[in-house]
Order: structure tokens, then sequence, then C-alpha cells
């Protein structure tokens, strides 16, 4: 087994290298003058199993260049087996044509994984589940429910009831509810923009209740502000939520200081930001993701990290 790290998220990757006990293989990444990125592993690596591990995660172009790249090398130096470990896919949301003349981006990043030189991917909380189909080579597909839940349950909030921001995330949020063993309610939204976004209605009773919204990223984070908007004027005791990607911006903190969430819970699949005092807890999916790896060089089943 050898490990690699781009520069996206090297500190994920510390911690990876560390559950596992392998060492970090040495890559020398930099720019030409004109911009170019630089690249070469310093190790031999012919014959082994390679696993590149690089969230593309914002800025998304460099960081997607500089995976494709690292790739490319590690197959050129003939590496026996290369996986793209991505804690984040980027470019996931673009999934579908849901307007005219718009691409299917999700498809084209995956067409150039593969083209680069992966044979294998592991990824985490893909924001749709059909962007596994995308990919003509096996794809290992995590959820961090197991490492949210673990948080939640410490907190011991009584009469809970999680809820599904939009109608796109209710099967996440129903098989978080039954790990929790939580009531279940769904939230409805209405998109106005990339940014902007109007809940409708929501369907479930949450009144005097502590709730959990449940997501996969957040950016700006209207969806989450405008549910639990929603969720206070129908007598919810409590809101707090759990997100996989914080994927935050100084527009998305500043909505959720002058929202009636209590608390974020995150994972570290992106660099932790500077949340400016809002209360957030960084849960690692470092040793999720250690243990996937462990298990597909030793050919075992990956099953049983679904488990809480």
């Amino acid at each position: 087994m050898k490990l690699l790290s781009g520069t996206a998220h090297r500190q994920l990757a510390e911690r990876i290298a560390a559950f596992l006990g392998e060492p970090l293989v040495g890559v020398e990444i930099g720019r030409f003058p004109d911009g170019e990125h630089r690249i070469k592993i310093m190790d031999n690596i012919r014959g082994h199993d390679v696993y590149i591990i690089q969230p593309t995660c914002p800025p998304v172009n460099d960081n997607l260049l500089e995976l494709l790249i690292m790739m490319d090398a590690a197959r050129r130096a003939s590496a026996s087996r290369i996986t793209a470990v991505l804690p984040y896919f980027g470019y996931a949301r673009q999934d579908r044509k849901d307007q005219p003349r718009v691409p299917i981006t999700a498809k084209l990043v995956a067409n150039l994984l593969v083209a680069a030189g992966a044979n294998r991917v592991l990824a985490l909380d893909l924001h749709s589940h059909q962007i596994q189909g995308f990919f003509d080579i096996p794809v290992d597909h995590l959820t961090a429910a197991p490492v949210l839940v673990k948080a939640i349950r410490a907190r011991n909030l009584s009469d809970a009831v999680v809820v599904a921001p939009d109608t796109g995330g209710v099967k996440a949020a129903y098989a978080f509810a039954q790990m929790i063993g939580a009531g279940f309610a769904i939230a409805a939204k209405q998109r106005k923009s990339a940014v902007e976004v109007e809940t409708i209605d929501m369907v479930g009773n949450v009144t005097g209740r502590n709730v959990v919204l449940v997501d996969d990223l957040i950016t700006t984070a209207s969806t989450l502000c405008g549910a639990a908007e929603l969720l206070k004027q129908r007598g919810a005791g409590s809101v707090r939520a759990v997100v996989t990607h914080a994927l935050i911006t100084p527009k998305g903190i500043a909505a959720l200081k002058a929202s009636s969430i209590e608390e974020i819970i995150v994972t570290d699949t992106v660099p932790v930001r500077d949340w400016q005092g809002f209360p957030v807890s960084v849960q690692s999916v470092a040793e999720l993701l250690g243990e996937a790896i462990l298990r597909i060089h030793n050919n075992q089943s990956v099953t049983s990290l679904f488990q809480v």
C-alpha cells in the first residue's frame, strides 16, 4: 500500500496515514512560472497499490487538475492499482440536465478520473447516489452517518425528530432517524436561484421537539436556514443540523448566525473553515476512510462500515 496526498486537505491525509500506520509518499507539488502544475512522485511505487487522497473542494478546478496529474504520474510510474480517494466529490450537484443546453459536469469529471488512470474510486456521501453509475470502474460509496450519529447520541436529545430539509434528502434523513431511534419529518423547498431558497411547507409534527436537520453539504446555508425558520414557526423546541461537507461561505455563516439553528455538526471531509464564533462541532472521518482503504487493499468487505 502507498498513500499519496495532494494539497487540497493534507491534514486529513495525515490523519488517515496515522490510523493506517503508513507514511505518506513524498510528492513534490509546485507550479511552473506560467502557472502550470508541476508534480513529481519522490518514491518508487512500481507494482504498488496506490491511494491518492484529494477532495475536490474549493479551489475546485485546481484541486481536480492536481488529482488528475497525480494519477497520470502514478500510472506512468507503473502502479499496479490506483484508487482515487474523494472525501468530497466536486461538481456533484451538476448531475443531470435540468435546463436546456447545460452540461452534466459530474459525468464529465467521472470520465476525466477514469481517463487519468483511476482503477477504483472511494467516495463519501455523494450529492446524488446515481453518480456511482457515471463510472465504469468500481465505486465504494461510504456514508458519514456512523460518525455523525455518534455525535448526536452523545447529546442525549429527548423527544428528537430528524427532518429532511428538502425532498432530495428524504432517504438519507430517514435512515439517520432510524439509526438514532427518532421521529421523522420532511420540509419542502422551492429553489429561486443557486444561492436563494424558499421553504414552502412541511410534513410531520415537530411541536415542542428537538429537531435535527440532516443534509449532505452546506455552502450558503439557505436550505437549512429556511427549513429552521419554518420549524420554529411550527413550534420546534430546538433546532440543530448535521452536515457531511462543510463548504460554508461567509454569507452562509452570517445566515446561520441570524437563524434559529443552535449548533451545527460537520465532518472534516474538506478543510475546516473559520466559523466566526458560530457553534460548530467537527467530527473526523479519517478512521472511517482509513478502515475502508485497509479493507479495499486486503480485498475485504466494506459493508460493516455502514453500521453504527
